[in-house]
């Protein structure tokens, strides 16, 4: 029989995951659509795009679901990704 704090602590842990698991999926969908609309050679809606990304990471870092320069890393790349694409249609 484990301790009562411990179960807590387990189902505090369970419901975590599942937040964290909810900010991940929802996060992914933004790159994904972004990196298609880099890809695709519209700049415009990816500038929107990542700046709606970088609002989602800013978010996810302060609530703990990613480390804040995990996440300061993720938008610089994506925003140098998106200049270069920009440069390159010019």
């Amino acid at each position: 029989m484990s301790k009562p704090s411990a179960e807590k602590r387990h189902r505090q842990s369970l419901k975590r995951r599942q937040l964290n698991r909810g900010w991940k999926k929802k996060i992914r969908s933004v790159e994904k659509s972004l990196l298609e609309k880099i890809g695709g050679g519209k700049a415009a809606e990816a500038a929107i795009e990542l700046r709606k990304l970088t609002r989602l990471l800013s978010r996810a870092a302060s609530r703990g679901v990613f480390h804040k320069k995990k996440a300061s890393r993720k938008i610089s790349r994506l925003s140098r990704r998106l200049t270069l694409a920009a440069a390159k249609s010019t």
